[in-house]
């Protein structure tokens, strides 16, 4: 009997491609060359199934072309990459890797947050040119986290970790917007507020954005939610490049409309914004929320779990579209 054949798209850790191999005939992408459309496309062809990262854009285009392929699984949590709409309609599958990645996420959002607040890149790039040569009273000043009031736009599992961090272990007071609000038995432990987008905007200290990227949240954070924000106050992305404007924000930074702001995640990244990249306070770093061995093992690990599951006939742990189950 023929065994189906699947496609990694990305390089990932060979004894997790070996798990696929047990199962399918796998065409692996060792040397990690991210495809143009026609090569994904190519590469497709006779795949009943793909273990995918954001780099591959699965659309209705893609999918037309390929009527074989019956899952997509992607290595992330978000999958802004996925034309869901599209999967549903030729009844193919998606996956994505939910709650693996919360807690190392929340852990780099919080530093990230910390790193603006206290100014460490500018810091240490004045320190690396050689200029610190005395000690001064105001020397790169920043604001504490302490205390202070935390602000988080998009409250799911990676938001409600960061909310922990902030009201547990560093007493912030934590204001939240989301879609819906939470339970309150998830908002007591914490002391958590719901408010509107504006007021989130105005009061926080220190703005932590985890809402998932989509067309309604496309510039989410723009020049004019920028200008209702604190002049002390700092803004960290650790969600999706395209929620903020990045050319806005840089003009704020540069305006000192905000003090500071992190960024992991960019607009068509891994192209940055020239912008960001002129402006002293500003922390970027390239899309390495989720980067420890661990997390990265347990979230491809995942994808094959699923990409296993739909192709032998079991429940994938953590489809994206249930419904379009079981498959053809």
């Amino acid at each position: 009997m023929t065994r189906p054949s699947v496609l990694v798209a990305r390089a990932v850790f060979p004894d997790i491609v070996d798990r696929l191999r047990v199962h399918f005939d796998v065409e692996d992408n060792a040397a990690d060359r991210i495809f143009t459309k026609p090569e994904l496309i190519a590469k497709l062809q006779g795949k009943a199934g793909a273990f995918i990262t954001g780099s591959e854009r699965i659309d209705a285009e893609v999918l037309a072309a390929n009527p074989q392929l019956r899952a997509v699984c992607n290595m992330a949590v978000g999958y802004n990459n996925i034309d869901v709409d599209a999967c549903n309609a030729r009844g193919v599958l998606a996956t994505n890797t939910p709650d693996v990645l919360t807690e190392t996420t929340a852990d780099f959002g919080f530093a990230l947050m910390m790193s603006a607040a206290r100014r460490m890149a500018e810091s240490e790039h004045f320190l690396r040119r050689g200029e610190w040569t005395r000690w001064a009273y105001d020397m790169f000043t920043g604001s504490d986290v302490h205390g202070a009031t935390l602000g988080i736009l998009g409250m799911g599992r990676i938001g409600q970790a960061i909310a922990r961090r902030g009201a547990l272990g560093f007493g912030m007071k934590v204001i939240y917007h989301n879609r819906s609000r939470l339970a309150p038995e998830q908002e007591a432990p914490i002391g958590a507020r719901y408010v509107s987008k504006e007021e989130l905007l105005r009061e926080s200290d220190h703005l932590v954005l985890v809402v998932p990227y989509s067309a309604a949240s496309h510039h989410a954070i723009g020049a004019a939610e920028l200008a209702l924000m604190k002049p002390s106050a700092t803004l960290t992305n650790v969600a999706r490049g395209g929620v903020v404007d990045d050319a806005a924000l840089a003009a704020a930074l540069r305006a000192k409309t905000i003090a500071a702001a992190a960024l992991d995640v960019f607009e068509g990244e891994p192209l940055v914004h020239p912008d960001l990249l002129t402006v002293p306070n500003v922390v970027l770093t390239p899309h390495i929320a989720s980067a420890t061995v661990a997390t990265r093992r347990a979230m491809a690990d995942l994808a094959v779990d699923n990409l296993i599951a739909a192709l032998t006939g079991a429940a994938p742990p953590t489809p994206v579209n249930p419904q379009v189950l079981p498959l053809r």
